[in-house]
């Protein structure tokens, strides 16, 4: 964890893009004996070879840059990042390396290895600190998922508060996967209330891929616990509106959420931003037609063993944080 200092940024326009993605498998090639990466290795089941790794990385970056209209985001997150190599090289070996991109990423107990993780502006958004949160059982154990990751950041001369995750999956439909899903999202929730209790103005922002709908009973967990932080789930209109980041089935899934805390809608503060700023990245390159139902559906790099060459099969989605 980074010591409690202020990082140098300057913020001479309007506001910040932040961009959240699970990046469907990010993988390197190589083999990493504490991991179960076999399947994505050249010889591996899915035949992952440096040719289709460097698609994949020329890939995201050609989404990040879309994303920010040729600024890229100040702020990118991750879900399913094996290391930190495949983040050296999107940012190194693509024309990112010309946005002054630093990392935060560090190795989680997911026995294959994916992470959550970030890429950041170092001269638009200051670091502060950073922190990856082990989620625990109710026996006091650490369950062997994905880590979540607290960050704080300086913008425009406010405290940015800020979650990254990737929730257990709902494969199966698993009772027990519900319950590690309710007790993180118990976790993300304490850790909030805390951050209240200091600064009851305090800049929250949670997301990720939470792997549930806005209205299933983890969320609820976040919005209506015990505890001083107010938050609001900024992902329930366009979950209304019928969007989504995901589609099963045929049918459009809003599981890559961003939550927000009350005083980050404050439009009087030196940073704020509201549900308008909220919005799915849904451009056509990442879309394709579906195979199996009517319409569109994003465009994956496998279907399930087949490789398909897209880019993943979650869409993005991009917050903007506004200035006073």
């Amino acid at each position: 964890m980074l010591p409690f200092q202020y990082g140098t940024c300057q913020n001479s326009t309007g506001g910040i893009r932040v961009m959240l993605y699970n990046v469907e498998n990010l993988f390197d090639t190589c083999n990493d004996s504490l991991k179960n990466d076999n399947d994505f290795l050249p010889y591996g089941a899915m035949g992952w070879s440096p040719a289709r790794y460097n698609r994949k990385i020329s890939s995201l970056f050609k989404t990040v840059v879309a994303a920010g209209e040729w600024n890229p985001p100040e702020i990118v997150a991750f879900c399913e990042v094996e290391n930190r190599r495949a983040l050296d090289d999107l940012i190194s070996d693509t024309y990112l390396n010309r946005f002054d991109y630093e990392i935060v990423h560090e190795e989680s107990p997911d026995p294959r290895g994916i992470d959550v993780c970030l890429i950041y502006r170092r001269s638009r958004a200051g670091l502060l600190a950073y922190r990856y949160l082990q989620p625990c059982m109710p026996d006091g154990g650490v369950f062997k998922t994905r880590s979540m990751l607290y960050t704080r950041f300086l913008v425009n001369g406010d405290t940015l508060h800020f979650f990254v995750n990737h929730w257990p999956s709902r494969t199966g439909g698993s009772l027990a996967r519900t319950g590690m899903r309710m007790a993180i999202a118990g976790r993300v929730k304490q850790f909030c209330d805390s951050i209240m209790s200091v600064n009851p103005a305090s800049k929250i922002v949670i997301g990720g891929d939470l792997n549930c709908s806005p209205q299933d009973r983890e969320i609820e967990v976040l919005l209506d616990g015990p505890g001083g932080s107010r938050l609001i789930n900024l992902s329930e209109t366009l979950a209304e509106k019928g969007a989504g980041t995901y589609r099963y089935r045929g049918a459009w899934e809003m599981i890559d959420q961003v939550l927000v805390s009350e005083p980050l809608t404050d439009k009087e503060s030196a940073i704020f931003t509201d549900a308008g700023s909220l919005r799915i990245f849904d451009a056509a390159f990442l879309l394709e037609k579906d195979p199996a139902y009517p319409g569109l559906s994003p465009s994956p790099t496998y279907r399930g063993r087949r490789y398909n060459g897209g880019f993943s099969d979650h869409l993005p989605v991009l917050l903007d944080i506004h200035f006073k």
